[in-house]
């Protein structure tokens, strides 16, 4: 099955791994990292600056899409759409 994230094409069979998650910043410069939005919500509650949310798509070990947005709800649109395709 093929589905569409942001108007990139992707093969399921070839998808390792697929997942929203926050992004941060980790404090060091203007290096960012991926927090899983159930820590951002419960544990991080104000000591993290948040810089977007994203839907992160890996193919194996190697190769590795990432969607950033402004907003979680952006990010929940575009979880929408990708969910409604898997669905047919």
């Amino acid at each position: 099955m093929i589905i569409t994230i942001e108007n990139k094409q992707f093969d399921t069979t070839k998808i390792t791994q697929l997942y929203p998650a926050a992004v941060v910043k980790t404090g060091y410069e203007e290096e960012t990292t991926q927090v899983s939005l159930e820590w951002l919500s419960v544990e991080a509650k104000g000591k993290v600056e948040v810089v977007g949310f994203g839907i992160f798509v890996h193919l194996g070990e190697e190769e590795k899409h990432s969607f950033v947005f402004k907003t979680k709800e952006e990010m929940d649109e575009a979880a929408g759409r990708i969910a409604a395709q898997l669905k047919k």
